[in-house]
């Protein structure tokens, strides 16, 4: 009863509640979490597996201090709803820049106040396509601001005058600080802001290190509360790991509206910007560029320029029409085939599954009769494209046959379809669209799973060609010659 009287009287008192000091209360204690690298899932204590998305040895430990302050995420602004029926887009057209290729990849340009996140290997061409772009822009007349955390401007200004950039409404900052680029934004707010990287910004109020699970889930947050309170597009770069993965928790992938890969060998003057995600456009796009002397420029079509060096006549060469978003392209695939030395022989597979590649052989030796157990396979997919899909199976095949055989395959041919494991040739999506491109090449004929609707509607100079088996494809592709490339 003591308690009792003791509680009613302190909801009877009406004196400031100050007196009874917020210093007396006890503080709260510094708190720990550990963060998924993959799924941005955070636990109380470390664990092996993470309970969320059971990846292994992905948890990293983040202090949070005292000061922080999870609301600092969360805009300050008051939304009511709307009925979706109300909704207009008509107030957001595009930034349309002067690369169709870009522009290809994000849907037909920028739209305004959203987040992109471009990622990359180191040296792969990230700063010099965005500082294209920042250029583009700005000779448009609409400001620019370049946040480079990296780089000098000095350093920065080389690479403009290579690239051939005057520099007029370009402004460079050299910043690690959120809040000095926050500030810098809101003084004079431009019509694109470029973030060069995300991994090296930095918010004082965070207690952990640049580049640490925190550092970047609040510092992309409040980017992408700026972007979306003023209607202003930002685009950030980010750095991988050796995996190809976007260095940092997976929900950084989450909050931006777009992400976008730059892929190629480092060797080569490919390279191929994929959407993975796209708010505002079709997802797995590409656009095709060549690193020249002048930066990275358009390749319009690339097609005919993933053939340019394709000999006539070659062992071990196939070609493949495959889908990548909207477009399509043909692709050389090339085969080499050797015996073995070793125990188990070995199967190399660049631009092409693994697992694939053991399905192909494995079809070709119990189904077609040809005897691989004792040979090196090879497979190579050239100018640096990774071709995903399984319509390139049997392109594939042919490749290998060709080289085991010693003879061509039809240069004028083109082999598309996905192999099953009893042998058949499986129908692929689209059918039309890949015979139409093959037609436009100049090709001749083209091998297909059965499809009567699309070969009565394909173009009158390509022959399209079904097959149903693997062995009735090695006999129409392979054609032995006398004269051939070795």
């Amino acid at each position: 009863m003591g308690f009792a009287r003791i509680a009613l009287a302190y909801i009877a008192d009406d004196s400031p509640r100050e007196q009874w000091g917020s210093e007396d209360m006890p503080k709260a204690k510094e708190k720990t979490v550990f963060v998924c690298d993959s799924c941005g899932n955070d636990t109380a204590k470390w664990e092996g597996k993470c309970p969320s998305c059971g990846s292994w040895n992905t948890l990293a430990e983040v202090r949070q201090g005292n000061g922080y302050n999870h609301r600092s995420w969360m805009s300050a602004s008051r939304s009511m709803a709307v009925q979706l029926a109300d909704v207009s887009t008509d107030d957001l057209p595009r930034i349309v820049t002067s690369s169709e290729e870009f522009n290809r990849v994000l849907g037909g340009g920028i739209v305004p106040g959203s987040l992109v996140l471009v990622a990359g290997d180191p040296g792969i061409g990230k700063s010099t396509i965005l500082l294209r772009l920042a250029g583009d822009i700005a000779k448009s007349g609409s400001a620019v601001l370049y946040v480079s955390g990296e780089e000098s401007a000095s350093q920065i200004k080389l690479r403009a005058d290579r690239l051939g950039i005057d520099g007029q409404n370009l402004y460079l900052l050299p910043a690690t600080d959120i809040g000095d680029v926050l500030s810098q934004l809101d003084a004079e707010p431009p019509g694109l802001a470029v973030v060069d990287s995300i991994q090296t910004l930095y918010d004082r109020d965070v207690p952990s290190e640049p580049g640490s699970l925190s550092q970047i889930r609040e510092c992309t947050r409040k980017l992408l509360d700026w972007a979306k309170a003023r209607n202003v597009p930002v685009i950030v770069t980010g750095h991988v790991t050796k995996g190809g993965d976007i260095a940092g928790p997976r929900v950084l992938e989450h909050m931006v509206d777009v992400v976008l890969y730059m892929e190629g060998d480092p060797v080569s003057s490919w390279r191929i910007l994929r959407s993975v995600k796209n708010r505002f456009g079709s997802t797995n796009e590409i656009g095709v560029f060549e690193m020249t002397g002048n930066g990275l420029q358009d390749v319009l079509d690339p097609s005919r320029s993933l053939l340019a060096e394709r000999a006539n006549g070659a062992i071990g060469s196939a070609v493949v029409p495959v889908l990548e978003g909207t477009r399509t392209l043909l692709v050389e695939v090339q085969a080499l085939t050797s015996p073995s030395v070793l125990p188990t022989p070995r199967r190399v597979a660049t631009g092409i599954d693994h697992n694939r590649l053991l399905l192909v052989c494995a079809v070709l030796s119990r189904r077609a009769g040809i005897p691989l157990a004792n040979q090196d396979v090879i497979v190579n997919v050239t100018g640096g494209l990774k071709i995903s899909e399984p319509a390139a199976d049997l392109s594939v095949a042919l490749a290998i046959v060709s080289s085991y055989r010693n003879e061509p395959v039809d240069p004028g041919l083109a082999a598309v379809g996905e192999l099953g494991l009893t042998g058949e040739v499986r129908r692929i999506p689209q059918l039309e669209r890949r015979l139409q491109e093959a037609s436009r090449l100049g090709f001749q004929r083209c091998l297909h799973p059965g499809d009567p609707i699309a070969r009565e509607s394909s173009a009158a100079p390509l022959q399209a060609v079904s097959v149903a088996h693997i062995r009735q494809a090695v006999g129409l592709g392979l054609k032995p010659q006398v004269d051939v490339i070795g």
